[in-house]
């Protein structure tokens, strides 16, 4: 099959091999169930996707002699690694690259410091290192790549469904971590990698991942905070990211929590990103102690009993309890996801954030299901990948 190999396949053949990619192994009868099929019609729309390799037939489920009825129904899943895929986190001082299989699992990863913010060279360096996963791994089939920042425009497709393969994405990105204004990224790197490429902004590709591999798999609401150099935020319904022209803007400085709040290092007071982010908070301990210290060591001494650490890591666990409790409040959702490098405050600060919930929730109300995952720059990476991943599964990139 080559990179483009799900796109002649029909409207119902593709929302089967979607249900097997998401939710697999799965039964014919929980397809049927999901997709309102026949069996017949069923058997008929997966017998050229086992044929080609895309889907196998795992073993029959043991049941008992009483229980049986018929033939046991054998479970569909997807063949993992039947393609691979490439995905890109880009930083303001290196790259981050990882391959994973049609599963999202991560198979290789590499990094390579970043030197110029040139977009050109920037292409280059991710063509190279595309060509050596190529090498390990030929089944190849598509690029991802996440950016801090926002796309300018998201009209086109990227060489799946209905233009040539090795197309971009027709958009232009801005990122003020790499000084980019309109860079029409995935065009330079398509061109030189002859793949489909798509970028997006780097939140919403690992919110992405976790809707259809991780935390938010067969939710139907599903909410995301991100936590780490800045705050990012993402909302699920329907098993669909909710997008808005100012999706990828960053909402952070502009989510005020207290206006009394602490200062950011650019002057902004009591928003989320002032009480949250990780430079904030080394702003904060810096200030108040006169000494620089890494974030990890911050958590470290806050554990510890010191007590300015301990103060600014207070307040900022009281500021994500009350955000919490608004997203839950508000958008109501099944889940609410915590990630990002920075969510180890919740292991220093637990109580104080699990109190800021119970204050600003309903007494009555449910409590929030909340799950904490701290991400380093391979799983933004892998998100990445998962957009590439929806190139061949979706025929056209999910942004």
């Amino acid at each position: 099959m080559s990179a483009a190999s799900w796109a002649p396949l029909t409207p119902a053949e593709r929302a089967v091999a979607i249900e097997v990619l998401t939710h697999g192994p799965i039964s014919r009868t929980e397809i049927a169930r999901r997709l309102d099929l026949s069996a017949g019609s069923l058997t008929r729309l997966t017998k050229p996707l086992i044929e080609s390799g895309l889907l196998i037939e795992g073993p029959a489920p043991v049941t008992t002699a009483a229980a049986r009825q018929g033939r046991p129904s054998q479970p569909l899943d997807i063949v993992a690694d039947s393609r691979y895929f490439a995905g890109f986190k880009i930083t303001a001082d290196a790259v981050y690259g990882v391959v994973t299989t049609l599963k999202s699992d991560i198979v290789a990863d590499r990094t390579v410091p970043l030197h110029t913010h040139d977009p050109d060279q920037v292409a280059d360096l991710l063509h190279t290192m595309t060509e050596e996963f190529t090498a390990a791994f030929p089944r190849l089939s598509g690029v991802g790549v996440g950016v801090g920042g926002h796309l300018d425009s998201r009209a086109g497709d990227s060489g799946a469904g209905g233009t040539p393969a090795g197309g971009g994405h027709a958009g232009t990105v801005s990122s003020p971590f790499l000084g980019w204004r309109s860079v029409p990224f995935a065009d330079l790197l398509a061109q030189r990698t002859g793949l489909p490429v798509v970028v997006e902004n780097d939140v919403a590709a690992l919110i992405e991942a976790e809707a259809w591999f991780g935390a938010g798999r067969g939710l139907d609401r599903f909410a995301v905070l991100t936590i780490g150099a800045g705050i990012g935020y993402g909302l699920v319904i329907g098993g669909q990211l909710v997008r808005t022209p100012e999706s990828d803007h960053g909402i952070g400085p502009r989510w005020i929590v207290s206006q009394n709040g602490p200062l950011t290092p650019d002057g902004d007071r009591g928003s989320v990103v002032s009480f949250l982010a990780i430079p904030s908070i080394r702003y904060q301990v810096r200030a108040a102690t006169g000494r620089d210290h890494t974030y990890d060591e911050i958590l470290a001494l806050a554990a510890a009993g010191d007590p300015m650490p301990a103060r600014v890591l207070d307040e900022a666990a009281r500021a994500l309890g009350t955000v919490v409790a608004q997203i839950a409040n508000f958008a109501m959702p099944q889940k609410i996801l915590l990630a990002g490098e920075g969510v180890g405050l919740v292991d220093v600060a637990g109580p104080a954030i699990e109190e800021a919930i119970r204050a600003n929730r309903d007494p009555f109300a449910a409590p929030v299901p909340l799950e904490t995952k701290i991400s380093d720059f391979n799983d933004w990476a892998r998100g990445a990948a998962v957009l590439a991943i929806q190139i061949l599964v979706l025929g056209r990139p999910e942004v």
